[in-house]
């Protein structure tokens, strides 16, 4: 939706980023093929939202990692977590299919969205996400992450994976 608003933020912010171009992915499984050269912890973003559509998570993890939803559901104290139509996405994080990432909660303007992260990112030195689009990948540190998300305002939980 609208990668140069995340590269602005990030340079008001003065983190420092690498932009990694590459074709269109939707899952995990095609990114991986373009993530070679990219160093640092690659992640999966997942946008859920509670059985009344009342409360919204955005759920950061290691790709490697399987996020089990009625365990999240329990963990959160939720009745059931389900994925987010894209009309939700699109109004919550002003983002599309495929391009979920945590750059979508700077359009969280009222920080509606909870962002649930594994607790193995903050071992990383640098986390990997889209930029809004799903043509690219930025590495950020973890550091600037938690920077960046300080920025945001949302409410933030660690939970192991």
């Amino acid at each position: 939706m609208d990668e140069q608003k995340a590269y602005d933020i990030l340079r008001e912010l003065k983190i420092s980023y690498t932009k990694h171009e590459h074709p269109p992915v939707y899952t995990v499984e095609e990114a991986e093929q373009h993530w070679k050269n990219i160093t640092g912890a690659h992640c999966k973003n997942l946008f859920l939202r509670n059985k009344k559509g009342k409360n919204h998570y955005l759920v950061i993890a290691k790709s490697e990692k399987r996020v089990n939803l009625k365990a999240l559901t329990s963990r959160l104290g939720e009745d059931r977590l389900s994925f987010a139509s894209p009309e939700r996405m699109l109004r919550y994080l002003g983002l599309e299919p495929g391009a979920v990432s945590p750059f979508g909660l700077i359009n969280d303007r009222e920080n509606a969205v909870v962002v649930v992260i594994d607790r193995d990112l903050k071992e990383a030195s640098h986390v990997n996400f889209h930029p809004n689009v799903n043509t690219a990948t930025v590495g950020i540190t973890f550091t600037d992450f938690e920077k960046f998300l300080s920025y945001c305002g949302n409410s933030i939980r660690y939970l192991s994976f």
